[in-house]
């Protein structure tokens, strides 16, 4: 790495919901992401990074301890308290002395009639929103600056034409970043950026949604098996419930926000209304382009480029009508558990390679503590990716294996206990306490229309690979610090 008078700035910028497959220069033809299109070409993007959980607050936690979700039993939604152990990745770098700002989403403990709690978190400069609505008395800042510029956002979110984009989310995420980054600071800097969108519920700004026509995108993977299929594990969706396509209005600002999976038919009105759910969702992602433009060019303004890693990733993916299914929770297709990653730091890291090496977003808290030379702690599951960003390592290598977790509800009878081991060919899901799982070889079969769970030719593979997935759950916990 190259010589450094200081550690380097942060700039950590995490959507939510948005899939692997949603940037132009890896490949999607139908979006407009001509800033993150630069960021790839200036960086390392890893095309099979996995989240540890398909659903919020457990990615969360976990990507910023560097721990599995199980391991600090941060499994599910909705949780009172966060931890005292293990620290935040935030917290070890501003005791290390950096200055650490949240600007956006943080969604570790429960929003539900609250502002979250926090944690010993680290943060100084606290710009909070944890989703685009107003229904918190106080503690909203995004809603603050909403009334601030005299506008009401509990009306701009009834309106079908979507909260304008000078007011939108993702703008007011943009601009509290370049200002906690503009800031005169003798120290160096952490900005955790967490935009909401692509999230729920679909409703770009109107100027926006014109510019993607849903004929032109592509339609989600399906086949009509797909219905079996989902019927077959709709067991282990406790909270989910199946819609006809005439009650899936995506054009309207309401859609249901508990981490489920809604079943789309798949006649000719479906796929009409996947392909616009999938257009809506792409609008989405050209504001979060426009605006993460917006901050790479602050940036670079300040004279700070060159002293900043820059890291682009998504806590989980979208389901987006694949197999039948949109929104997020207990499924681990590649659409839900495949998330983009890209960093960028010039003249310190490669610029222009597209790793294939399997990643978790365990990985990143690692990587930066190594980066700014500070000890990675034995509790950590991650692995640093600092060889292959420096180019000390080939790319394609990083993990035998990645896992993914979904744990909710375990108090219930008929609660949810999923896992997902996937070892660069072979993807086994085991729904743990419902006798059901999923077995996909994504060499053969790419877009995982073929379950092989109950195979006969691949029984002795499916208990090879189950056999696997326990023991590495068993060796998933912290280290031991002593004898008792």
């Amino acid at each position: 790495m190259k010589e450094l008078s200081r550690r380097p700035n942060i700039l950590w910028i995490c959507a939510d919901q948005q899939r692997y497959d949603t940037i132009g220069a890896l490949g999607n033809e139908c979006v407009s992401t001509p800033n993150l299109d630069r960021l790839t070409r200036a960086g390392v993007a890893f095309e099979r990074a996995y989240c540890q959980s398909p659903i919020c607050t457990p990615s969360r936690a976990s990507f910023l301890t560097g721990m599995y979700p199980s391991s600090i039993r941060v499994n599910r939604n909705g949780n009172p308290d966060f931890p005292d152990f293990p620290p935040l990745i935030s917290k070890t770098l501003a005791d290390a002395g950096y200055t650490c700002g949240l600007i956006g989403k943080l969604h570790l403990t429960s929003a539900y009639g609250r502002v979250e709690r926090r944690a010993d978190d680290g943060y100084s400069y606290w710009q909070y929103s944890h989703a685009p609505r107003d229904d918190w008395d106080e503690g909203h800042d995004y809603a603050d600056w909403v009334r601030a510029k005299g506008a009401d956002l509990g009306e701009l979110t009834k309106d079908p034409a979507g909260v304008p984009a000078e007011l939108h989310q993702t703008t007011w995420c943009a601009e509290k970043t370049i200002e906690f980054m503009q800031a005169n600071r003798s120290r160096p800097w952490l900005a955790s950026v967490n935009i909401y969108d692509p999230h729920p519920p679909f409703n770009p700004p109107a100027a926006y949604r014109e510019l993607f026509d849903p004929a032109e995108v592509k339609p989600p993977i399906f086949q009509t098996s797909d219905l079996a299929q989902q019927q077959k594990l709709a067991a282990v969706d406790f909270q989910s419930e199946a819609r006809e396509p005439a009650e899936l209005d995506i054009k309207s600002p309401i859609l249901p926000q508990s981490p489920t999976q809604l079943l789309v038919e798949a006649d000719t009105e479906g796929e009409r209304d996947a392909r616009t759910l999938i257009a809506a969702y792409y609008a989405m992602i050209k504001l979060i382009d426009d605006q993460a433009g917006r901050i790479l060019t602050a940036l670079e303004e300040s004279g700070q480029r060159e002293d900043t890693i820059v890291i682009f990733t998504s806590d989980h993916g979208e389901a987006l009508g694949d197999h039948g299914l949109i929104q997020k929770g207990c499924r681990f297709y590649e659409g839900l558990a495949r998330v983009p990653l890209i960093w960028s730091w010039p003249g310190a890291f490669e610029a222009g390679i597209r790793s294939s090496a399997l990643v978790e977003l365990t990985d990143i808290a690692p990587t930066l503590l190594e980066v700014c030379g500070l000890p990675v702690p034995d509790y950590m599951t991650g692995r640093s990716l600092l060889p292959i960003l420096s180019g000390q390592q080939p790319d394609e290598q990083h993990r035998d294996y990645v896992r993914s977790e979904y744990i909710d509800a375990i108090d219930l009878p008929d609660g949810t206990v999923a896992t997902m081991y996937f070892d660069g060919r072979y993807k086994l899901v085991g729904y743990h306490n419902h006798g059901l799982g999923e077995l996909y070889d994504l060499e053969e079969d790419p877009q995982e229309l073929s379950d092989l769970w109950d195979e006969p030719a691949y029984q002795a593979l499916k208990c090879q690979l189950l056999q696997r997935s326990v023991d590495a759950h068993m060796y998933a916990g912290p280290a031991r610090i002593g004898p008792m």
